[in-house]
């Protein structure tokens, strides 16, 4: 257990540290196109790689652009954690596109436009006998 401790510890560190590099770090003119955050960092169990899940807000372009900026400033990232983290070894890092927002945008503007199934008037009238004719 101690292991998924750590594992856990350096991922939310990772998180942390990202985010403060996204925010006054990474120069690239690609990363600025559009609202980036750090949704979630998942480290492998042996600390040699980490997914680095981002949400990006924006165009379609501005997110491939931003994605490709994230891309190119993999190397500076694992740099940069390695200088401030101690650890043995800085895991690799790679950046991938969390869409879990969208998809739940998405999902509540499905469920805010269904029809509602049943009328309020038959609710009310289901728990009485059918009116006569």
């Amino acid at each position: 257990m101690a292991t998924s401790r750590r594992v856990s510890r350096v991922s939310s560190l990772i998180k942390r540290e990202v985010s403060q590099m996204l925010l006054h770090e990474i120069k690239d003119d690609r990363v600025g196109t559009g609202l980036v955050s750090v949704t979630e960092v998942e480290v492998s169990g042996d600390l040699q790689h980490a997914k680095i899940f981002v949400s990006i807000y924006g165009s379609p372009e501005a997110k491939a652009s931003t994605m490709a900026g994230l891309h190119s400033a993999a190397p500076f990232v694992r740099r940069e954690l390695g200088q401030r983290m101690r650890l043995r070894r800085t895991p690799e890092v790679s950046f991938l596109e969390d869409r879990s927002l969208e998809r739940g945008d998405k999902i509540l503007n499905l469920l805010n436009n269904l029809p509602p199934a049943i009328a309020d008037e038959d609710l009310a009238g289901s728990d009485s006998d059918p009116a006569p004719d």
